[in-house]
């Protein structure tokens, strides 16, 4: 403690009692002299005690400024995380197991091709099955009973029931939904709204167990993907490496709950373990490989998370022979008051074909949704490989079933591209709104030939996928000054209308006209 004194009365009488008069002028001499002394004696003290007053100023001032600002970091990290059951980057488990799973529509065969892989219900019930302690799903929407459809929504309501059980088994299930309007949530959740902090949607969708297992893929919680969509994803297996850092894309989620702003600073416990710089090194499927996780908007990645844009941008950048490319809807254009062109990924599939002479085909849906200015980017793609050798840019569309109501079965939902050396899993469209506004998670994996043909590599594994869909009887080439009509109530229309959560489309698709907030629910399930 400092202590600041200052001077007395005696103090100053002392300094100014001069003798009497009348004595000899050699005394007068003296007095004075030591008159002048006790002055300055004095004004030295004086000149320490105001010194010592601005130092106690100074220290006083330095300590209100240090907790002003520790208060300001500790309110500005508001999403802590979570606790992570002791599991670190330096004990977490690093020979994993990955397995495929897909759900094809009952009205889709592929009889001249064999290639299949696990069912997504069985994939998600034996998911369920290991669960010890705590499921963490993150979904779009909840929408696995429906009474419409008697003879789809089995499965949907099968799955419902199963997670209802978790309960009784003393494993907690945490739900992280961009849909607050289902019955199912009202009825067996605790709600926790979430404001929405962007203008976009809530379009992640994955599954963590224990943080040891997960699914990444493109189904949601909704009884279409388990019966009249084609879904693909991928099950990992005594992966805590991965489905820890995947977990924290979760708490990332869980903590902005209630939130009306963006923190400025995200805990530690958010931060990524592995990015596209430093992947995680690990054996998968007995043969060795490179994995992380990526995320957007880039307003929600922490410290080391890698975005999607980026994860997207490698995969294709090391890409040496082809490019392979599974998705819903492209479109290089970003929206808000005008229409921009928008070139991250579009000029990375022009450079692989151009300057590395990089093969890429392009697989589509076709769907009451589609743009009708999607056909005019592809085809700028490729007018690129006219007289061009060694150029080539092959473009289909999966064109579904059109139902007797003119609605669509089996609309291709995959999102995903493979290469000769790497795959990406994610959420989201190839929409330049897509990755600006809404909320998605993606998965890259980057692996080495096979050992044989009988241990197949996860890249080789969705080559297959992905080639047994392109040759299928499904898909429609891309024809010359041809617009295909993907659906007979499709509009000559330049701006599409959304549909809703509630429709017979995939949600989250290439809608970057629509200016509406859609708030985020972040839901416990006790």
């Amino acid at each position: 403690m400092i202590v600041c004194r200052g001077s007395n009365e005696s103090d100053k009488s002392e300094v100014f009692n001069l003798p009497s008069s009348g004595l000899p002028a050699s005394s007068i001499i003296t007095a004075v002299q030591q008159q002048d002394y006790s002055a300055s004696v004095w004004l030295r003290r004086r000149d320490k005690l105001e010194h010592s007053q601005q130092k106690c100023i100074v220290i006083f001032a330095l300590v209100c400024c240090f907790a002003v600002l520790v208060a300001l970091i500790f309110s500005a990290v508001d999403v802590w995380g979570e606790d992570e059951d002791g599991i670190t980057e330096d004990n977490c488990s690093k020979n994993c197991r990955a397995v495929l799973v897909e759900n094809i529509p009952e009205d889709i065969s592929f009889l001249d091709n064999g290639t299949s892989h696990v069912p997504l219900s069985v994939g998600l019930y034996n998911l369920l099955d290991r669960a010890i302690r705590v499921v963490e799903i993150v979904s779009p929407l909840w929408l696995l009973n429906s009474s419409d459809y008697e003879s789809s929504f089995q499965p949907g309501r099968a799955l419902l029931s199963r997670l209802q059980g978790l309960k009784a088994k003393g494993i907690q299930l945490k739900i992280s939904s961009g849909m607050i309007d289902s019955t199912e949530l009202k009825m067996l959740a605790r709600h926790m709204n979430m404001t929405a902090l962007t203008k976009g949607q809530l379009l992640s969708s994955f599954w963590v167990v224990d943080r040891r297992h997960f699914y990444i893929g493109s189904a949601s919680m909704d009884w279409r993907s388990l019966a009249t969509r084609k879904e693909l994803g991928v099950l990992v297996y005594n992966c805590s490496c991965l489905a820890l850092d995947l977990h924290r894309v979760f708490s990332l989620y869980w903590g902005l709950q209630y939130k009306d702003f963006i923190p400025s600073f995200w805990s530690k416990r958010l931060f990524a373990l592995f990015n596209k710089n430093t992947p995680l090194e690990f054996t998968l499927n007995s043969t060795k490989a490179q994995a992380y996780i990526s995320s957007s908007p880039d307003v929600f990645i922490p410290k080391d998370r890698s975005s999607d844009l980026e994860a997207i941008s490698w995969v294709i950048q090391e890409a040496r022979h082809f490019i392979y490319i599974s998705i819903i809807d492209y479109l290089p254009l970003l929206s808000s008051n005008a229409h921009k062109y928008w070139s991250r990924i579009d000029g990375l599939i022009r450079e692989a074909l151009i300057l590395r002479k990089v093969r890429v085909r392009l697989l589509i849906s076709c769907w009451e949704e589609t743009q009708p200015l999607t056909f005019n980017f592809i085809w700028s793609l490729r007018s690129l490989c006219m007289e061009q050798a060694n150029c080539s840019l092959e473009a289909k569309f999966f064109n579904p079933r059109v139902q007797r109501d003119g609605t669509l079965q089996g609309i291709n939902h995959n999102r995903f591209m493979v290469t000769d050396r790497a795959i990406y899993l994610g959420n989201l469209d190839w929409v330049g709104n897509e990755f600006t506004f809404n909320a998605g998670a993606g998965l890259v994996i980057s692996q080495s030939e096979g050992i044989d043909e009988r241990n197949a590599t996860v890249v080789e594994q969705l080559r297959a996928a992905f080639d047994r869909d392109w040759f299928s009887r499904y898909t429609r080439s891309l024809q010359a000054n041809k617009i295909p009509v993907c659906n007979k109530h499709q509009i000559n229309r330049l701006v599409p209308v959304k549909a809703s959560h509630i429709d017979n489309g995939p949600v989250g698709g290439s809608n970057i006209w629509q200016s509406e907030t859609h708030p985020l629910t972040i839901v416990i399930w006790l």
